[in-house]
């Protein structure tokens, strides 16, 4: 199948896409966590609440996604 079919069929959303996929063989490389400690200003760590309550999740995740964002933009 080609990409061009494979990504129809997904926009069409009316076939499950996964059975075109050999799922034994995937891989999430470099999901490993690590932890570190961030020292931030208490009006950053104000406004950051303040943002991830607005959109009702949670500060970390929030934190998590504005760095993706950030590097994916960067093209890191």
């Amino acid at each position: 199948m080609k990409a061009e079919e494979l990504d129809l069929l997904f926009e069409e959303g009316k076939e499950d896409i996964l059975e075109y996929f050999d799922l034994s063989t995937a891989k999430r490389p470099a999901l490993e966590k690590t932890k570190i400690d961030l020292d931030l200003p208490q009006w950053m760590i104000i406004a950051l609440d303040k943002e991830a309550k607005r959109l009702g999740i949670e500060s970390q995740s929030l934190i998590k996604v504005w760095i993706a964002q950030h590097l994916d933009s960067a093209k890191i």
